[in-house]
Parts: structure tokens; sequence; C-alpha cells
């Protein structure tokens, strides 16, 4: 571990090396798990304005289950999350010709329709950020589903901290991720 800033960061996101592997997982990571994609607070409004914009993209199960449960949910703990279909797939969920899954919201902003590309949990994966009173924790999630972007990963040697650069750099900006870059240049990556 290595400090940023207000940040603490797992030397795991420089030293593992991982590219998404869609042909493989199918975006399984959209799909399995017992609980939505994990939410910031200033990003439940945005959900709540975009949502008619992104529902023609959804699947009929997504809306259905986003006009009965809302555009998030709030779980028992306080957490803010997006809601699933009937306790499975996020509601967002969109499935391609290859029952690949993709995010609705991902697709509206593909097409230049709204300018928020997705909740900062879903763009930044596998790295999840845990906030704190006095830093966040930026950390590496080993999940067995993305075996193959390991993989993959590895084979074009692209470490996580390149392959979540955008993410990185909407979440702590610039300046941080410049300083990501000379910590990992220093540990040889």
């Amino acid at each position: 571990m290595f400090q940023l800033g207000k940040t603490i960061v797992s030397e795991d996101i420089i030293e593992k090396d991982f590219v998404c592997n869609l042909s493989a997982c199918k975006g399984e990571c959209c799909v399995a798990g017992d609980a939505g994609a994990p939410l910031e607070e200033e990003e439940i409004k945005i959900l709540d304005d975009i949502y008619d914009t992104v529902k023609p993209f959804l699947r009929k199960e997504g809306i259905e289950a986003i006009e009965k449960q809302g555009t998030y949910i709030v779980r028992e703990n306080g957490d803010l999350e997006t809601p699933l279909v009937e306790g499975a797939e996020c509601a967002y969920v969109i499935f391609d010709d290859k029952n690949t899954a993709l995010c609705g919201i991902e697709e509206a902003y593909n097409k230049g329709l709204i300018d928020w590309k997705k909740p900062i949990s879903c763009h930044l994966y596998p790295i999840r950020v845990e906030d704190y009173s006095e830093f966040a924790a930026v950390n590496y999630h080993k999940w067995p589903i993305c075996d193959d972007a390991c993989t993959l990963g590895k084979e074009l040697q692209v470490p996580i901290y390149k392959f979540v650069k955008e993410a990185l750099i909407r979440k702590f900006g610039e300046d941080w991720y410049l300083e990501l870059e000379k910590t990992a240049q220093k540990l040889g990556r």
C-alpha cells in the first residue's frame, strides 16, 4: 500500500494485469452477485435525471424493476446501489445478440444522448474505492469471473491502473493519476 494525497492505494492495481474480455465472460460482473452496482450520493440525482433518456435502451424487465424499486435503492446499511431484476442482474443491463451483458446507460452515452457514462463503480471495475472519514482506500477486487480478464491483461501486458485510466482520472483527477504513473514507473510498471 502507498499513499497518494488522501488515498491509500493497493500496489495490486500497479502489479496486476487486467483487460476485460467480454467475449469470454459475457459481462458476468453485471449479472452475478447479490447486490447492485455501488453508487455515490451525487449519482442518485443523475440516475433520476437521465432515466427518461435511458429508458428506451433498457429491457422490459429492467424498466419494471426500476419503476417498482426506483432508479436506485438504499440497502439496510445505508449503501446506495442500482436496483436488481428479481435479485439477479442490474436493472440497467441489456444484452446484445451474443447474450453479452452491456450497460443501457452506457449505450445512451455512446449515442451522445447523455454526458454521464455510467456509475463510477462500474467504470472503475476491477478497482473498488472505499471511502473513510480521512481517506479513500483504492483496491483491486479479485473475482473469479474475471479470470479471463486477468489472462488477457497479462498477454497484453496492461496493468489495472492503465486499463481503468479514464475512470481513475474521472474519480480522482488528472494530477492524482500522474502521481500514480510516477509511482508505477518507480515500481517498473
